[in-house]
């Protein structure tokens, strides 16, 4: 089967009205207040839109981060969960909102995926308009503590040829994490995806014996590895320290791939690029501040910037590289 290259290409609160004199006060740097004398932006809060349920990563770094911003980016901030479709029914209420900047919404890379399989209509570089990247995860595989593959190398030789992967749905990161992976490591007509409602679901499937495997984030894994009720194999990105023992990368492995589940915040496209870049730079003010540092590193998330240039070209370039994997597999024409 001919392979394309699928190698990553490198790649909420009350309304508050601010005077002029008040908002640059309340933001650091020339071109900062520059923007906001000259434009009044924001003289109202900002509205977020989150696309997951209270509790998980992407609603708990989205509060964290806008608490930290409110001096910086001089504003106040509301976050609304809008859930459902994987993501796709808070992604397209964002996108669906006045591009002015006062509405907002937390990316997922998501954002990227779910056009490919007819769930939304979602072209990043159509409807995106990046602002922040500020977390970034690897894809990991692990297997029960009880299971007889110890290695990743077990995958490929194990006398069981078909094995179910819990996933936390069809169409998400660690579905298409770990279809990619199949693909360049010559297992896609072993693993079979077993979709689940969410990462929670598919983590306790896997634990209670429903799946040969389970592919999370590492971050979400490292509980569970720890704990010795699931064992990792590999580790589709960069080295992390998320396991008690050292866990192979793919790339260690000899494998092109790498799959990352990522955070961040976006706007619609034809957002006035002057709020573009103050809202970008505001935030990652917020980004590097010691408490929202401290509560990533509490809850294992790295943190990996881009600004809002960067991330635009990240979630159309994401785009792209997953659609291969997509129409290779054969999940769609």
């Amino acid at each position: 089967m001919h392979h394309p290259d699928l190698h990553r290409r490198v790649l909420a609160g009350t309304s508050l009205a601010l005077g002029a004199a008040l908002i640059i006060t309340a933001c650091s740097g020339p071109d900062q207040q520059s923007v906001q004398a000259e434009e009044g932006f924001p003289s109202r809060s900002i509205d977020v839109v989150v696309p997951f349920a209270p509790g998980g990563s992407a609603d708990g770094t989205t509060r964290q981060l806008v608490a930290e911003a409110e001096e910086a980016c001089g504003t106040s901030f509301v976050i609304r969960n809008e859930t459902g479709g994987a993501g796709s029914v808070g992604f397209r209420s964002a996108l669906d909102s006045t591009p002015d900047g006062y509405t907002l919404g937390t990316a997922a890379i998501e954002m990227s995926i779910l056009e490919h399989f007819g769930i939304v209509d979602i072209l990043p570089e159509r409807d995106v308009q990046g602002i922040i990247q500020y977390s970034e995860q690897p894809v990991a595989i692990a297997v029960p503590a009880d299971s007889p593959l110890e290695t990743f190398e077990d995958l490929q030789t194990s006398e069981n040829d078909r094995m179910t992967v819990a996933t936390s749905g069809t169409g998400s990161i660690y579905h298409l994490g770990f279809e990619g992976m199949a693909l360049v490591a010559g297992l896609e007509d072993r693993l079979v995806n077993a979709p689940f409602d969410g990462t929670a679901s598919a983590l306790q499937a896997a634990m209670g014996g429903q799946t040969d495997a389970v592919t999370a984030g590492a971050a979400e894994l490292r509980p569970f590895v720890e704990s010795g009720d699931l064992r990792a194999l590999a580790v589709f990105g960069d080295p992390v320290d998320y396991f008690p023992e050292e866990v192979p990368t793919l790339e260690e492995l000899g494998y092109d791939w790498d799959s990352t589940a990522v955070l961040g915040i976006y706007a619609p496209a034809g957002t006035p690029d002057e709020h573009v870049e103050f809202l970008s730079d505001c935030l990652d003010e917020a980004r590097q501040s010691e408490s929202f540092s401290e509560y990533m590193e509490t809850t294992g998330l790295n943190q990996v910037h881009r600004d809002a240039q960067e991330f635009d070209a990240f979630l159309d370039e994401e785009y792209d590289r997953y659609g291969e994997v997509v129409r290779e597999i054969g999940l769609v024409e």
